[in-house]
């Protein structure tokens, strides 16, 4: 009797495991197949483009302008073969992953790799952790990213809805610039010369300048709505030396998340979108099909005191309407509504937009500021001169061109990758670590500027131990002019805390910092004639560059590094290199 007792208990129990099993198999089988490798082939190559009547060879991905889209969702391995069939040295960044642990595969050239030589391949192998939205990739050396750029599409987990209405249909829209000319012997000229470089001679949306001229009336975007529909719009800036605003003629958008980060959504008819940030927007269509065209508008906000590309790119937004109702010559006759935007260097317009970006800050996305600082840090970005040499000759005053400095350091670029010479202990000659962490002189940064507006020049850096939390003022000068500074950070998403206009005061100001919502970004706008204070923790060994995204200052050396040594654990430490990292 007793044992036909046990036997029974023996008996559910194995029912019960089994049943168990049976409940978990499923689970298991989904996360077994939740994070997905995915492959792409990235053939770098010449190819013939037609813009604004003239037809010019530039350097694309696979023959594609705007190159092609990168699809993955949270949690997936990116495995990107990259083979250059060009005459120009090749890199390419994905702009705002955080490159967690995989600091090799980051991109920009003579920091964490040698650049891909004609003939070379690489392949760049990196997993999204803790990231969804949109970001981008892009080229990262010379101003070769004037044609090499493409979206990044991190859609959520698998059944993981989105923090706000699901859109009916998702569309990329990519600003940019076009010159007629060749852009690298633009570039190198101006450096050549100390001067300025040309500007662009048109903007783009998604590649197209829109009718600007009469022959480029066929180079334009549309985007065909369903009434009463939602749209999700993933904007880009992918243009080298312009911000940008972005309106749709009658139409209110509502911005949901920036740098791939979900944020408190706001409404606005106008966009202001910095070279390197990203911004999702819904776009909720009229109920009815109106008897009108809208223009998709996008025109430069510019402060500084240089020329600019004053055009405006534009694109249409027509509404599908029943067979019934519509034809040809009916479409053709729809009036064109433009969108009203603010003055090109509405400085106050800028200052009150990028306030309205806030994390969500809730228990599903918690804004994770650093509270306490362990380093404080106060860079001053801005414009100089340098002396150039003897056998140059440069048309500045006494042998002088335009420069730009952090703390007065405008930086030279090594010839080896700083990773490199950092993960193998052979800096000597490559780097030093005495970046300073404060200007080298106090001045009145946004007033009347010093005597002497002569930068120094170094390969500097910053070296911080592992998870330190860091508190950057980043504080615009008026040296030359003042000016907006998009300032990009590899390897890390940061907290603006705060901003302001005029000279940062460290009595005053951080007592009004924002630690419970702030924006969380890759890139930040350092406001013309002002400063952004912000936060971030030091958890992802390796070494970062961190720039101005305004291609012609990263030019003329505005730029640094930050060095984070590895932590004690195993899973904080920097894995070696891969075996086909390209050799200087």
């Amino acid at each position: 009797m007793g044992c036909a007792y046990l036997n029974m208990l023996e008996f559910m129990r194995a029912v019960l495991l089994m049943l168990c099993a049976l409940m978990i198999l499923p689970e298991l089988t989904h996360a077994k197949h939740a994070r997905v490798t995915r492959h792409y082939k990235f053939n770098i190559k010449m190819q013939n483009f037609t813009r604004l009547c003239q037809t010019k060879s530039i350097v694309t991905v696979n023959g594609q302008f705007p190159g092609p889209r990168i699809i993955a969702r949270e949690g997936d391995r990116i495995v990107v073969k990259v083979v250059n069939h060009v005459q120009y040295n090749v890199t390419l960044h994905w702009h705002g992953v955080r490159q967690l642990k995989s600091a090799w595969a980051d991109g920009p050239a003579y920091i964490t790799q040698c650049p891909i030589q004609t003939g070379q391949s690489f392949v760049y192998n990196f997993t999204v952790i803790g990231q969804r939205g949109t970001l981008w990739w892009h080229a990262h050396i010379s101003w070769l990213r004037t044609t090499l750029y493409g979206p990044i599409v991190i859609l959520p987990k698998r059944h993981v809805p989105y923090p706000f209405t699901q859109p009916f249909k998702e569309v990329p829209i990519i600003l940019g610039e076009w010159w007629k000319a060749d852009t690298e012997t633009i570039i190198n000229q101006a450096m050549q010369t100390g001067l300025a470089p040309n500007v662009s001679d048109a903007h783009t949306i998604n590649g197209l300048p829109g009718p600007v001229s009469n022959c480029s009336a066929k180079d334009t975007f549309k985007l065909k709505v369903k009434p009463g529909k939602t749209y999700l719009l993933r904007l880009i800036n992918a243009a080298l030396n312009d911000e940008m605003f972005f309106s749709i003629a009658n139409h209110t958008l509502t911005v949901v998340e920036a740098d791939a980060v979900y944020v408190k959504p706001f409404s606005t008819n106008i966009v202001l979108i910095t070279p390197g940030q990203t911004a999702n927007v819904l776009l909720k269509a009229k109920s009815k099909a109106p008897n009108a065209t809208f223009a998709i508008a996008v025109r430069p906000y510019a402060t500084g005191p240089a020329a600019f590309d004053n055009t405006t790119a534009t694109g249409f937004l027509e509404y599908r309407k029943s067979s019934l109702s519509s034809n040809k010559s009916n479409t053709k006759k729809l009036p064109l509504l433009r969108p009203v935007f603010p003055k090109f260097n509405d400085t106050a317009f800028a200052m009150n937009f990028h306030n309205k970006v806030r994390s969500l800050a809730n228990a599903r996305f918690p804004a994770k500021v650093p509270k306490t600082v362990d380093r404080r840090f106060f860079f001053t970005v801005g414009l100089g001169i340098s002396q150039c040499s003897q056998n140059q000759q440069c048309q500045g005053p006494n042998n002088t061109r335009v420069a730009a400095a952090v703390n007065n350091v405008s930086f030279v670029m090594p010839n080896t990758a700083l990773l490199q010479a950092h993960f193998f202990n052979q800096s000597k000659g490559v780097y030093t670590t005495d970046f300073p962490a404060n200007p080298p002189f106090k001045f009145n940064y946004t007033g009347t500027p010093p005597s002497s507006i002569i930068v120094t020049s170094g390969t500097k850096v910053v070296v911080l131990p592992f998870n330190t939390s860091v508190e950057l003022v980043l504080q615009d000068t008026s040296i030359i002019g003042a000016e907006s500074h998009p300032l990009h950070l590899h390897g890390f998403n940061f907290f603006i805390v705060g901003q302001g206009n005029g000279n940062f005061d460290p009595k005053k100001d951080p007592k009004r910092f924002n630690l419970v919502d702030p924006a969380e970004r890759n890139t930040a706008g350092v406001p013309s004639g002002g400063w952004a204070a912000v936060r971030f923790l030091a958890d992802n060994p390796g070494v970062w560059f961190m720039h101005c995204h305004l291609e012609v200052h990263t030019s003329w050396g505005l730029k640094m590094a930050w060095i984070v040594q590895d932590g004690k654990r195993r899973n904080q430490k920097l894995p070696p290199p891969p075996s086909d990292l390209p050799k200087c």
